[in-house]
């Protein structure tokens, strides 16, 4: 897997670089502008993810996105951000963005979102995008249901995954995600609500 990572300030951009350094992370490549990053892909073909710093200079907004998506080929392209508010990352995600990552995320989580995304999965905090109102986290998505429709059934996450051709790590994002939204103590405990409420 090839990662790009572009941010201005460099402290921030080499710590995201070291966090994503994994056993499964081919390469991780690091820019410092809009431009510099857009060059980068031209240079080198295109990556299987790109993060981009939502303050950084080229950006102009969420402009630079559009432009990173068509330079990337429509490849997955995900915002950073340390001071964005839940309306932009919204607005990101609404626009083509694969994610929207808080430089907050912890270094675990990091890698998990970055494998999720480079899979073609949407990733986005289920706190920071959480709304005050109790029916705020909508409903399960129709992977979400697969999934605990397969803990329903008493199948592992790895067979789950099987099923889905999905990696584990991946299923295990959904468990925790869909656990989050039904308020559920664990996977069991998600299946239990599920039936209840005639999702599965």
């Amino acid at each position: 897997m090839r990662i790009l990572v572009a941010d201005d300030h460099v402290l921030v951009r080499d710590t995201i670089a070291a966090f994503l350094s994994g056993e499964d992370v081919d390469e991780v490549k690091t820019g410092a502008t809009l431009d510099e990053a857009i060059d980068m892909v031209k240079d080198t073909g295109t990556f299987d993810l790109v993060l981009l710093d939502y303050s950084m200079p080229g950006m102009n907004g969420l402009d630079g996105l559009g432009k990173m998506l068509v330079a990337n080929e429509k490849r997955p392209v995900a915002i950073l951000s340390g001071t964005a508010p839940r309306e932009v990352a919204e607005a990101a995600l609404q626009a083509g963005a694969q994610g929207f990552l808080p430089k907050t995320l912890a270094a675990k989580s990091l890698l998990t979102a970055a494998r999720f995304m480079a899979e073609g999965e949407i990733y986005a905090p289920f706190g920071f995008l959480r709304q005050t109102d109790d029916d705020s986290a909508g409903p399960l998505t129709k992977r979400e249901l697969q999934v605990v429709r397969g803990i329903s059934q008493g199948n592992s996450n790895k067979e789950i995954a099987r099923e889905m051709e999905l990696q584990e790590v991946t299923v295990k994002l959904h468990v925790k995600t869909l656990s989050r939204k039904l308020n559920a103590r664990n996977r069991t405990h998600a299946a239990m609500i599920s039936r209840d409420r005639y999702l599965i």
